[in-house]
């Protein structure tokens, strides 16, 4: 199958900016409407928790650490659900408990009730990204899905800027009915992803009986394809540089340099903007598992380049330090562009047909490790080691992404010598 085209007389940019009518507009709707909500509420949850429910920080980190580590438990049995029930039904189902999760926030007021809500909630999103991805499969061809997969990227960052903001206007008025405004507005957004999600077309379950064989029915099947998990592994290394922005690079810039403190916000503005502009071009030559692991090698390559002009702000004068980590934060959103157009590619490429769900699954456990390790390492390496610090994150993303050329190629080989046994004839009584 080819890519889709523009239509005739339409504008050469708008395929840049905005997917091809049909299911790739709506699943970017989809994308953009409750993104929104979760922008408001990136920004304020940690308030909203303090402030109105009446929780100590340090339970707040807790609840939410067991949340999420409970989420990456069960997203590989979620996307296997997907897989057999249909990904766009669960999909729904998946954004539905969400908004109910979300809407729970407004009523609970113990620490119990805080972590109980909170685990379906990280539960119910883990799942979602799942079903998410097979859905994305079973409507767009192989050629069209890294294409797709950074134009919805680029809607998630312009719905997270816009809740944001929104975000923002809650903390300026600091009443406790601001904040409740932002946790209703994001259930209502999840109300409305559910919607649009129903206007996409019905994909048929794949999972078959020989994947059941494959996974033996239990929810960690997708563990025994070792090179697989070898690639989400390395994946979820490169991935440290999710609380690299969020919370590693404000610590540095507060602790180790000079720089005035409203460069964190300049920098996560230069992030988001990065990202909506030009993730769409960044991914437009990863087209199969070989340029997808040369985009992840360069990642590599301009990471370790960023991790060492970040190291430079330290013990220079303000407006310097301003500069380099201008410098730093612009070669590490090109990185992070990078590697994220390459492992789109190959966490569908190195996946079974008829287990999408169960294989993206697992793939975004990633995400949720990254964020539970992430503010650990990064505080250690960075807040505690400074420079050394640093050049050893940037060389340890450098060795991972080096890695996933071998590791790729030990999964394309294992799928290549596994075909002919799945394509073997039925004897003929």
């Amino acid at each position: 199958m080819t890519n889709r085209v523009a239509p005739a007389g339409a504008p050469a940019r708008t395929s840049r900016v905005i997917p091809p009518a049909g299911p790739q507009r709506v699943l970017a709707l989809a994308q953009l409407s409750n993104s929104v909500g979760d922008g408001a509420y990136y920004v304020t949850s940690a308030l909203y928790f303090t402030h109105v429910v009446g929780l100590a920080p340090a339970r707040v980190g807790l609840g939410l650490t067991v949340a999420w580590a409970v989420g990456s438990l069960v997203g590989v049995p979620l996307g296997r659900l997907a897989d057999r029930r249909g990904p766009r039904g669960t999909a729904v189902l998946l954004a539905l408990a969400t908004s109910v999760a979300v809407a729970s926030f407004l009523v609970v007021r113990g620490f119990v009730p805080f972590v109980l809500a909170a685990c379906v909630y990280a539960s119910a999103q883990s799942g979602l990204a799942a079903a998410r991805q097979a859905l994305l499969a079973g409507l767009v061809s192989r050629e069209e899905r890294t294409g797709l997969l950074a134009h919805l990227q680029s809607t998630l960052n312009a719905g997270l800027a816009v809740g944001a903001g929104l975000g923002g206007l809650a903390l300026h008025l600091g009443t406790r009915e601001a904040y409740l405004g932002v946790f209703a507005l994001d259930a209502v957004s999840f109300l409305l992803c559910a919607a649009v999600l129903l206007r996409l077309p019905v994909v048929k379950a794949v999972h078959t009986r020989v994947a059941d064989e494959k996974g033996r029915g239990d929810a960690l099947g997708v563990l025994r394809d070792r090179p697989y998990a070898l690639v989400t592994l390395l994946n979820t290394v490169l991935l440290l540089r999710m609380p690299l922005l969020s919370l590693g690079i404000p610590l540095w810039i507060a602790e180790r340099t000079e720089a005035p403190t409203w460069v964190v916000s300049a920098l996560f503005v230069l992030n988001t903007g990065a990202v909506m502009l030009f993730q769409v071009r960044m991914a437009r030559g990863v087209r199969g598992p070989a340029s997808a692991t040369r985009a992840v090698r360069r990642s590599g390559l301009v990471m370790l380049a960023s991790c060492a002009v970040f190291a430079l702000s330290a013990g220079v004068s303000p407006w310097v330090a301003v500069a380099v980590l201008t410098v730093g934060a612009a070669l590490q959103v090109v990185a992070e562009m990078q590697q994220s157009a390459g492992s789109w590619q190959l966490s569908f490429d190195l996946a079974p047909a008829d287990r999408v769900g169960e294989y993206q699954g697992f793939f975004g456990t990633g995400v949720t490790v990254a964020r539970t390790a992430g503010p650990l390492v990064l505080t250690s390496l960075l807040v505690g080691w400074g420079t050394p610090g640093w050049l050893l994150l940037g060389g340890l993303m450098l060795a991972a992404s080096y890695a996933m050329g071998p590791a790729v190629r030990w999964a394309t080989d294992s799928r290549s010598a596994a075909a002919p046994m799945v394509r073997r004839p039925v004897p003929v009584n």
